[in-house]
């Protein structure tokens, strides 16, 4: 590929947005594909992302989505169509809530169970945002896959969906300088992302699964590429509190609180550039080797 001929430019945001086009089986009942990925696995915050697509399309469009928790429980095939099934647990005068099986060769990878509210008021505060360097003044993810000739990177160029921009510096191609258990980054997609709210939350959850254990590689010295390191999710919490446009700037405050028997544990918290507090995040994973 020609990277500097506009005609050969990817469209990652196009085919992430065409996977999240589930078609509709029967009222609780879709199907999906899977966009390729260099581990030859299904990546988990696409099944996250479409899962939640699906319960949204069996709740009253006024509902806005407002936590999810899920467990990965088997690796997904990528040549393989995902069926989501949507159990209606219960629709009361505020809230909906789900339970999405994302199915293949009619076995579970994902059990998730999300809730949805309308709009209400009510008592607001939210804790402030961290000072932190702006992403303008930060290394850009596009950029540096794009500047990389390696197939893997050509890959990452062709079809990361979110621009990346780590503030202590990111543990892509080798370890973390320092060894601490936090870090800030920015994000956003690299194109407009139309929709309601349903889909730009659900592009959030897309995201999130690529940076969440971040903090734990960078406390023990590791980055993504380091030898013999074996890394999978095992489950995923996400609370959304206002609402968000995925395509603007948003800033992750990261941590680990704690790493044993091969997990690991990263939260979030996900703030827009003007400082204001849109979803909270935890993720468990696997962690095993490279020590």
């Amino acid at each position: 590929m020609n990277r500097t001929d506009p005609a050969a430019e990817p469209d990652p945001i196009g085919h992430v947005l065409a996977c999240l086009d589930l078609t509709r089986v029967d009222e609780d009942t879709f199907t999906g594909w899977s966009i390729p990925q260099v581990h030859g696995r299904v990546y988990g915050g696409q099944v996250l992302a479409q899962s939640l697509i699906a319960a949204a399309a069996t709740t009253p469009a006024e509902r806005r989505p407002h936590s999810v928790h899920g467990y990965f429980l088997r690796p997904g095939d990528l040549q393989e169509p995902i069926t989501f099934a949507v159990e209606r647990m219960r629709d009361g005068r505020s809230f909906s809530a789900r339970r999405t099986h994302a199915i293949q060769f009619g076995k579970p990878i994902l059990s998730m169970i999300s809730s949805f509210q309308e709009n209400q008021s009510g008592a607001e505060h939210a804790m402030a945002a961290p000072q932190v360097p702006g992403p303008e003044e930060l290394e850009s993810s596009v950029e540096l896959f794009r500047s990389i000739d390696h197939p893997v990177a050509e890959h990452f160029y062709r079809h990361a969906a979110f621009d990346l921009r780590h503030v202590e510096g990111n543990v892509f191609l080798e370890p973390a300088r320092q060894r601490q258990p936090a870090q800030h980054l920015w994000m956003r997609t690299r194109g407009p992302v139309p929709g309601n709210q349903a889909h730009q939350r659900a592009m959030l959850a897309y995201a999130c699964d690529q940076v969440l254990l971040e903090p734990v590689l960078r406390r023990h010295g590791l980055g993504w590429r380091s030898p013999g390191v074996s890394i999978a999710s095992l489950d995923h919490a996400m609370w959304w509190h206002r609402d968000v446009d995925v395509s603007q700037w948003l800033l992750y405050r990261q941590a680990s609180p704690s790493a044993q028997g091969g997990r690991g544990l990263g939260t979030a918290q996900v703030f827009t550039q003007a400082g204001e507090l849109v979803a909270t995040i935890a993720q468990e994973g696997m962690i095993r080797g490279g020590t």
